[in-house]
């Protein structure tokens, strides 16, 4: 059995996770298979096959949310396959458990294909795109009720030679898997390490969630803290397009984790937030050496910094799109994949990144 420490229903057997887990493997398998040029075509009866009929669909901005399998072919898959004609799914990490009495399946992939035509906008380059893509899938009697998917769209602007934003403070790259190389987890898991490693990522959170940024310790103050106690000296941790990665503790902190709180002090995550029409965990899962966390949103802060993104402060009240994946090894978390819906935030933050290019692509097509 898998367990999760803070939910009244937390249980789920091996053979239904791992039945879970094949769904979602092969289903996403099944959607991206076929001739180049027939995906299209064939994705409003694949879906109708993996989703029930009132499923909920929600993900980066700008496709945000709907519901039913038509919706989810119309807005979002048939659009990408008519961009992406030969796409395939790269899956790095695979993991399912329960929470609040859901059944899960969480992925870390890629979805790789040619770029032929535009996509939301994006201009096509006719060369390869890797779509950084984390997604949570609730299953109920064998079909998918609710996925939520943090695609990297500021990404694939990246990849295709458009940067609308100030140098990220991090290393911008395509995401590795798990360096262990076990991410797709299909073979039964021990239940004790599962839940041992999702209260150590909880743990973390918590003295990440204690730390007090209006006392103005600096760098000092953040590698002294407690959540020095659960990181790896050898931890990654891999950040969105705009935020990048980072490398031991020093790094995250250096290039991320500092001049963000500086920008969003003592911004709420997770459990600290307690009502449930903010925000807070949808999941929180352990599956072996795995945890995962998330939600929609996840974190509300109050954006009274300057220097993120190329924004000044405004002042106003802001709410992130976050997921978390980690891997746990030697007892401690050696890396940490977070897919945040960057062009979301942005958007609160009047930084309208898709009308950015959009405008830059208009004049560089009249030739101004």
């Amino acid at each position: 059995m898998l367990a999760t420490p803070d939910s009244t229903d937390t249980f789920i057997s091996q053979s239904d996770n791992l039945a879970n887990k094949r769904l979602i493997a092969q289903g996403f398998e099944d959607l991206c298979d076929g001739p180049p040029g027939s995906l299209a075509k064939a994705a409003l009866a694949k879906l109708s096959k993996l989703y029930a009929e009132d499923a909920e669909w929600r993900g980066s901005h700008p496709l945000n949310e709907m519901v039913g399998p038509n919706a989810i072919a119309k807005s979002v898959w048939e659009p990408l396959f008519n961009a992406f004609p030969d796409l395939e799914r790269r899956e790095g990490i695979l993991v399912g458990g329960r929470y609040q009495g859901r059944a899960m399946v969480a992925s870390m992939s890629h979805y790789v294909g040619t770029f032929k035509r535009d996509w939301l906008d994006i201009p096509a380059t006719g060369q390869p795109i890797f779509l950084r893509a984390c997604e949570v899938h609730v299953i109920e009697n064998g079909k998918i009720v609710q996925s939520t998917c943090i695609w990297d769209i500021l990404d694939v602007m990246r990849q295709a030679g458009y940067w609308p934003l100030p140098p990220s403070w991090g290393t911008e790259c395509l995401w590795p898997g798990p360096f262990t190389g076990d991410g797709v987890v299909l073979t039964e898991q021990d239940p004790e390490e599962g839940a041992r490693n999702l209260a150590q990522t909880l743990a973390m959170h918590k003295t990440l969630g204690d730390y007090n940024d209006h006392l103005k310790a600096g760098r000092e103050g953040l590698i002294t803290m407690p959540q020095s106690e659960h990181w790896h000296k050898r931890m990654m941790w891999y950040g969105p397009a705009g935020l990048g990665t980072n490398r031991g503790l020093e790094g995250f902190v250096d290039f991320h984790q500092l001049p963000f709180r500086l920008v969003f002090p003592n911004r709420k995550g997770g459990a600290q937030i307690s009502d449930p029409k903010i925000g807070g965990h949808y999941i929180r899962i352990g599956d072996g050496a795995y945890s995962v966390t998330g939600g929609w949103p996840s974190v509300v802060a109050h954006h009274t910094g300057g220097g993120l993104l190329g924004s000044g402060p405004t002042g106003r009240t802001v709410s992130m799109r976050v997921m978390d994946f980690y891997l746990h090894h030697e007892g401690l978390i050696r890396e940490n994949w977070v897919p945040i819906d960057i062009i979301h935030l942005l958007l609160q933050m009047d930084i309208d990144i898709m009308q950015r290019m959009r405008d830059q692509f208009s004049r560089h097509r009249l030739g101004l």
